[in-house]
């Protein structure tokens, strides 16, 4: 499940969360895997304890198991949701043990771990984003649409591009600003 794109390992992992609720248990173990050291360093973070931090985290994941089909993915990410549930339940293991341990983070702290994933809303707003771009960039007459990725997504120079294509730097220039042109035009009316 490990994946160097978010996108694709958030899917997975809401992919493994739904295979949970309906009863799958090997489920439970990738999930496990994706997500066990990120909620770990929460519990520890909280907790200043090793064993402790370990409790907390089995704690974590058998509520979990009872608790999966309860996960909405409108609502929070999945590590978004896991990470909470860590946090809360270390915040409960401290509270549970009338005082705070030595060395341990007072609760208020405990809001400050953070969260590496996007906000749902900024994912929402750059997805909704990149779909109108690459909507409109499927619009453009094919060199234009062509010089623009490679350009714009692949990092090539005008020259390269024109090296390429073998067409004069000018025309490598106008295909680009044309393009744009049009592009902008087709992104303000979505």
């Amino acid at each position: 499940m490990t994946s160097s794109d978010p996108d694709t390992a958030r899917e997975a992992l809401q992919a493994a969360i739904a295979r949970l609720a309906g009863g799958d248990r090997a489920a439970l173990e990738e999930i496990y895997h994706a997500t066990s050291r990120k909620l770990f360093g929460i519990c520890l973070r909280i907790l200043r304890d090793e064993r402790e931090a370990e409790d907390a985290l089995q704690e974590v994941y058998l509520d979990f198991w009872k608790r999966a089909d309860r996960y909405d993915p409108a609502r929070a990410s999945p590590i978004s949701w896991l990470a909470c549930m860590a946090r809360n339940r270390a915040v409960d293991r401290l509270r549970a043990g009338g005082k705070v341990r030595k060395g341990a983070v007072p609760e208020e702290a405990a809001c400050d771990v953070a969260d590496e994933d996007m906000p749902a809303d900024e994912r929402l707003l750059l997805d909704e984003r990149d779909a109108r771009i690459h909507h409109c960039l499927g619009t453009l007459e094919a060199r234009q649409q062509s010089a623009i990725r490679r350009a714009f997504l692949g990092g090539a120079t005008y020259v390269q591009l024109a090296e390429a294509d073998g067409v004069a730097l000018s025309t490598v220039k106008s295909r680009v600003h044309r393009g744009l042109a049009k592009l902008k035009k087709c992104i303000e009316r979505l």
